[in-house]
């Protein structure tokens, strides 16, 4: 006994938004690693600074810190 093949469906995605899709991963893998100019590790180019991924989160991390502690200067 044979199974009946299901109807072909139309695509959910549009096929130019696919291919957008598509092109925008291609650019992205492009990128070159690099190093993190903290602690070596590696990075990608072209995120604005040379950071990996844990060093730019301990600096943001510094600045809400420093942000938070009020100056006392009496």
């Amino acid at each position: 006994m044979k199974r009946k093949m299901p109807p072909k469906s139309e695509p959910v995605i549009a096929p130019e938004i696919l291919e957008q899709a598509k092109r925008s991963l291609l650019t992205d893998n492009l990128r070159k690693p690099a190093k993190c100019s903290v602690c070596g590790a590696e990075t990608l180019l072209g995120t604005g600074e040379p950071l990996c991924w844990v060093c730019r989160r301990l600096k943001i991390s510094a600045w809400r810190d420093s942000e938070q502690q009020v100056p006392a200067q009496e």
